[in-house]
Protein backbone atom coordinates (compact mmCIF):
# COMPACT_ATOMS: atom_id res chain seq x y z
CA UNK A 1 0.00 0.00 0.00
CA UNK A 2 1.07 3.73 -1.02
CA UNK A 3 1.60 5.94 1.85
CA UNK A 4 -1.79 7.77 1.29
CA UNK A 5 -4.08 7.40 4.32
CA UNK A 6 -7.40 5.19 3.55
CA UNK A 7 -10.84 6.05 5.14
CA UNK A 8 -13.68 4.87 4.43
CA UNK A 9 -17.33 4.36 6.12
CA UNK A 10 -18.32 0.76 6.47
CA UNK A 11 -21.34 0.45 4.96
CA UNK A 12 -24.08 2.86 4.87
CA UNK A 13 -25.75 3.83 8.56
CA UNK A 14 -27.04 0.87 10.43
CA UNK A 15 -29.60 0.93 12.95
CA UNK A 16 -28.50 4.82 13.77
CA UNK A 17 -24.32 3.65 14.05
CA UNK A 18 -22.01 4.76 12.01
CA UNK A 19 -18.50 3.38 11.37
CA UNK A 20 -15.42 5.22 9.75
CA UNK A 21 -12.05 3.25 9.22
CA UNK A 22 -9.00 5.43 8.84
CA UNK A 23 -5.73 3.30 8.40
CA UNK A 24 -2.47 5.91 8.17
CA UNK A 25 1.31 4.91 8.34
CA UNK A 26 2.80 4.52 11.71
CA UNK A 27 4.42 7.98 11.81
CA UNK A 28 3.99 11.17 14.19
CA UNK A 29 2.42 13.20 12.03
CA UNK A 30 -0.54 11.29 10.82
CA UNK A 31 -1.71 11.44 14.51
CA UNK A 32 -3.67 15.17 13.32
CA UNK A 33 -5.51 13.23 10.60
CA UNK A 34 -7.14 10.35 13.37
CA UNK A 35 -7.92 13.72 15.04
CA UNK A 36 -9.60 15.85 12.42
CA UNK A 37 -11.95 12.54 11.97
CA UNK A 38 -12.48 12.62 15.47
CA UNK A 39 -13.60 15.99 15.24
CA UNK A 40 -16.02 15.73 12.60
CA UNK A 41 -18.09 12.85 14.67
CA UNK A 42 -17.90 14.86 17.30
CA UNK A 43 -19.77 17.64 15.70
CA UNK A 44 -22.52 14.98 14.29
CA UNK A 45 -22.75 13.70 17.65
CA UNK A 46 -23.01 17.56 19.22
CA UNK A 47 -20.49 16.43 21.37
CA UNK A 48 -19.29 19.43 24.09
CA UNK A 49 -15.90 21.09 23.07
CA UNK A 50 -14.90 19.47 26.87
CA UNK A 51 -15.82 15.82 25.93
CA UNK A 52 -14.33 16.50 22.51
CA UNK A 53 -10.79 17.48 24.19
CA UNK A 54 -11.04 14.78 26.64
CA UNK A 55 -11.21 12.46 23.54
CA UNK A 56 -8.75 13.99 21.42
CA UNK A 57 -6.07 13.31 24.07
CA UNK A 58 -7.29 9.72 24.75
CA UNK A 59 -7.23 9.08 20.68
CA UNK A 60 -3.69 10.43 20.50
CA UNK A 61 -2.10 8.76 23.61
CA UNK A 62 -3.95 5.19 22.20
CA UNK A 63 -2.13 5.91 18.48
CA UNK A 64 1.01 7.47 19.10
CA UNK A 65 1.57 4.43 21.50
CA UNK A 66 1.27 2.13 18.46
CA UNK A 67 3.29 4.56 16.39
CA UNK A 68 5.82 5.15 19.05
CA UNK A 69 6.26 0.92 20.68
CA UNK A 70 4.63 -0.78 17.85
CA UNK A 71 6.79 0.22 15.02
CA UNK A 72 10.46 1.47 15.81
CA UNK A 73 11.64 2.11 12.11
CA UNK A 74 7.96 3.63 10.80
CA UNK A 75 7.49 0.55 8.58
CA UNK A 76 3.79 -0.37 9.35
CA UNK A 77 -0.01 1.11 9.79
CA UNK A 78 -2.13 1.80 12.19
CA UNK A 79 -5.86 1.11 11.83
CA UNK A 80 -8.56 3.34 13.74
CA UNK A 81 -12.35 2.38 13.58
CA UNK A 82 -14.48 4.99 15.47
CA UNK A 83 -17.95 3.72 15.97
CA UNK A 84 -20.71 6.52 16.78
CA UNK A 85 -24.18 5.20 18.29
CA UNK A 86 -27.10 7.62 19.28
CA UNK A 87 -25.27 7.25 22.84
CA UNK A 88 -21.97 6.37 22.78
CA UNK A 89 -18.71 6.76 20.53
CA UNK A 90 -15.97 3.86 20.32
CA UNK A 91 -12.89 4.16 19.19
CA UNK A 92 -10.32 0.89 18.55
CA UNK A 93 -6.90 1.48 17.36
CA UNK A 94 -5.40 -2.07 16.08
CA UNK A 95 -1.40 -2.43 15.14
CA UNK A 96 0.50 -5.42 14.36
CA UNK A 97 3.59 -4.71 15.73
CA UNK A 98 5.52 -5.86 18.95
CA UNK A 99 3.23 -6.80 21.65
CA UNK A 100 3.35 -5.66 25.02
CA UNK A 101 2.25 -6.99 28.55
CA UNK A 102 -0.26 -4.01 29.63
CA UNK A 103 -0.43 -5.21 33.28
CA UNK A 104 3.04 -4.27 33.62
CA UNK A 105 4.10 -0.81 35.19
CA UNK A 106 5.33 1.80 33.08
CA UNK A 107 9.02 1.97 33.31
CA UNK A 108 10.36 4.70 35.63
CA UNK A 109 13.01 7.22 35.09
CA UNK A 110 14.69 7.72 38.67
CA UNK A 111 11.16 9.05 40.22
CA UNK A 112 9.50 10.09 37.20
CA UNK A 113 7.49 8.00 34.52
CA UNK A 114 9.23 7.76 31.10
CA UNK A 115 7.85 9.88 28.10
CA UNK A 116 4.30 8.41 27.39
CA UNK A 117 4.25 6.61 30.44
CA UNK A 118 1.14 7.64 31.21
CA UNK A 119 -1.01 6.75 28.15
CA UNK A 120 -3.10 4.06 29.02
CA UNK A 121 -3.73 5.78 32.55
CA UNK A 122 -5.03 8.71 30.82
CA UNK A 123 -7.11 6.89 27.77
CA UNK A 124 -8.97 4.21 31.87
CA UNK A 125 -9.74 7.54 33.26
CA UNK A 126 -11.66 9.75 30.60
CA UNK A 127 -13.32 6.37 28.83
CA UNK A 128 -16.54 5.05 30.26
CA UNK A 129 -15.47 1.66 28.79
CA UNK A 130 -11.58 -0.05 28.21
CA UNK A 131 -10.15 -2.91 26.82
CA UNK A 132 -6.80 -3.56 25.73
CA UNK A 133 -5.17 -7.07 23.87
CA UNK A 134 -1.88 -7.78 23.57
CA UNK A 135 0.61 -10.12 24.57
CA UNK A 136 4.81 -9.93 24.64
CA UNK A 137 6.25 -12.03 22.07
CA UNK A 138 2.55 -11.79 20.00
CA UNK A 139 2.34 -9.47 16.84
CA UNK A 140 -0.17 -6.77 16.76
CA UNK A 141 -2.17 -4.85 19.89
CA UNK A 142 -6.16 -3.64 19.91
CA UNK A 143 -6.64 -0.73 22.37
CA UNK A 144 -10.83 -0.27 22.22
CA UNK A 145 -12.18 2.50 24.43
CA UNK A 146 -15.65 4.31 24.55
CA UNK A 147 -17.22 7.63 25.76
CA UNK A 148 -20.69 7.85 26.86
CA UNK A 149 -21.97 10.84 24.72
CA UNK A 150 -23.36 14.20 26.39
CA UNK A 151 -24.32 16.60 24.06
CA UNK A 152 -23.68 19.71 24.44
CA UNK A 153 -26.63 22.46 25.20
Amino acid sequence: MSEATLAETAGEEVEGIRTIRLRIPARAEYIALARLVLSGLADIAGLSDEGLADLKLALTEAVSNSVRHAYPDDSGFVSISYELTATTLGIEVVDDGAGFDPERPPPLEGEELSEGGLGIAIIRTIADEFEIHSQPGARGSRLRFVKRLERSA
